[in-house]
């Protein structure tokens, strides 16, 4: 947690009550929120209110979070603060959610950003609504689409290219911390064509990088302590990300973001893949006449199924 500026939030309170307080707020929710992932100042009005406004604040680091309430002056006795976190998510959601049946009003908080994503809430979330108890989000602040917003994914190649939809991108997160398996899912993401988001921590900034590199001329931005002082956004070649994370050891420090760029299908490639697909898709399955038409092209297999899908749906067909 970090602020661009000290800042006072003195005024905030009021506003949030004056914006938010005439919604209507149900005795018995979860209101999972999201919190600033770097820059105070990125919280909603909505946020501030629910949580002056709950019984109690479940959260990821009881002590983290307490220092965030007091940034806004929110003062929460630490009997009203209760620990949900990755080691204990299961067992913490049946207090919650017996707390919940009782009529209360409980806030989910991760330590930054928006829970669920890469962070615990996603158990809790689910324990909620199995048990027939409502689950009402607050958006706010997420590495993922903050990064998406800046990286500017349009397909490599240019508008000469064509891709199915390069605004499109995977959710990754982060990668398995071990060699061989981190490698299998890069190959993975080598065969992707859409852009995929990847989340990674400062000390193992380096082995993600250079185990990217074998992705060779492929874009990634890279997303670094966003929102906070030292921001830094940087596009380079996935050949290039360990040379430039060398160039400046400064640039391994932080929490990162990364976005691999869409794969963009050449004009030829593409417009050969597409001729190849309906010929077959005349005659075979779905499944055969893209396996067939990747192997014949060359062109995405996954650019090539939504592509067949899209044929067979305007066609009237099913299957």
């Amino acid at each position: 947690m970090a602020s661009l500026a000290p800042a006072s939030f003195g005024a905030a309170l009021p506003a949030a009550h004056d914006a938010a307080g005439a919604q209507h707020y149900p005795q018995g929710t979860l209101y999972v929120v999201a919190t600033p992932i770097g820059n105070l100042a990125d919280i909603t009005l909505r946020a501030l209110h629910v949580l002056q406004l709950v019984d109690a604040v479940a959260c990821e680091d009881t002590r983290h979070t307490q220092t965030l309430l007091r940034a806004y002056g929110i003062d929460r006795p630490g009997a009203r603060l209760l620990a949900v976190h990755q080691h204990n998510e299961a067992e913490a959601a049946q207090a919650v959610v017996a707390r919940l049946a009782q009529g209360e009003r409980i806030a989910y908080v991760s330590d930054a950003g928006t829970p669920g994503v890469s962070d615990p809430g996603a158990r809790l979330a689910a324990a909620v609504r199995d048990a027939g108890q409502r689950v009402l989000p607050l958006p706010g602040a997420s590495s993922v689409v903050t990064l998406v917003s800046a990286a500017g994914l349009v397909a490599d190649g240019g508008e000469s290219s064509h891709a199915h939809n390069s605004s499109a991108f995977v959710f990754a997160g982060f990668l398995p911390s071990k060699a061989g398996e981190r490698d299998t899912a890069v190959q993975a993401l080598a065969q992707e064509p859409r852009a995929v988001v990847l989340l990674e921590a400062p000390h193992r900034i380096d082995s993600l990088a250079r185990a990217l590199a074998v992705l060779g001329e492929r874009r990634i931005t890279v997303g670094r302590e966003l929102t906070k002082q030292f921001e830094e956004i940087a596009t380079v070649a996935a050949s290039a990300l360990p040379d430039w994370f060398g160039a400046d050891r400064d640039r391994t420090r932080g929490e990162f973001a990364l976005v691999l760029h869409p794969v963009a299908v050449s004009g030829d490639g593409g417009a050969e893949g597409e001729r190849v697909l309906r010929l077959l898709l005349a005659e075979l399955p779905v499944k055969t006449a893209v396996k067939l038409a990747t192997e014949i092209s060359g062109a995405p297999r996954n650019t090539l199924y939504e592509l067949a899908l899209r044929i067979r749906s305007e066609a009237g067909d099913d299957e």
